[in-house]
């Protein structure tokens, strides 16, 4: 049995190394749907006070119809049961693909599940011939920004839709 050590607080937890796996789903899949409520649950406080703003675009909206690919990772436990812990949505924004609604569930967190949601991604753009995959983050969310330099995105100039939010942080990954 392969054991993985995992330090959480000032203990050290053993557990059975839980295999991932990443599905494409339809946009409006039942685990989509719920990692992406969860998202919005986690997320949405951090910019309440700009709600007024948000609410005079629909920059950061998903139009189902521009959705190309959806992923759901799933992590497989000792018992072989399978939980939804992350989730990326491609969506085509003119010639680009954009990475959308990148969620890890929190109890899942640096354990490979963001990696996986990323490889899916790229190699999906890669597929479509694209030189880039590009994505738009907020200000208030340097977990984000700190993963995705450490994955190899840099910073690129604010792209549409997004001029209309000024808080955007934006990147590319050259495939």
């Amino acid at each position: 049995m392969t054991v993985d050590v995992l330090r959480s607080g000032v203990t050290d937890v053993c557990r059975p190394r839980a295999a991932l796996f990443t599905r494409a789903v339809d946009w409006d899949h039942p685990d989509a749907e719920a990692l992406r409520a969860a998202m919005a649950a986690e997320v949405g406080p951090r910019y309440a006070d700009r709600a007024a703003l948000m609410s005079k675009t629909q920059a950061n909206a998903v139009d189902e119809s521009t959705v190309h690919r959806t992923f759901v990772v799933y992590r497989r436990d000792a018992e072989g049961d399978e939980h939804a812990v992350g989730h990326a949505a491609l969506r085509w924004n003119g010639a680009d693909l954009e990475l959308k609604r990148m969620f890890v569930h929190p109890d899942h967190r640096g354990t490979g599940v963001s990696a996986a949601l990323l490889e899916a991604s790229e190699n999906a753009a890669r597929d479509q011939g694209l030189p880039r995959l590009i994505l738009q983050t907020g200000d208030r969310q340097p977990d984000a920004v700190r993963l995705y330099e450490k994955s190899g995105y840099t910073r690129i100039p604010v792209f549409p839709p997004y001029e209309v939010l000024p808080f955007s942080n934006t990147f590319e990954k050259r495939l």
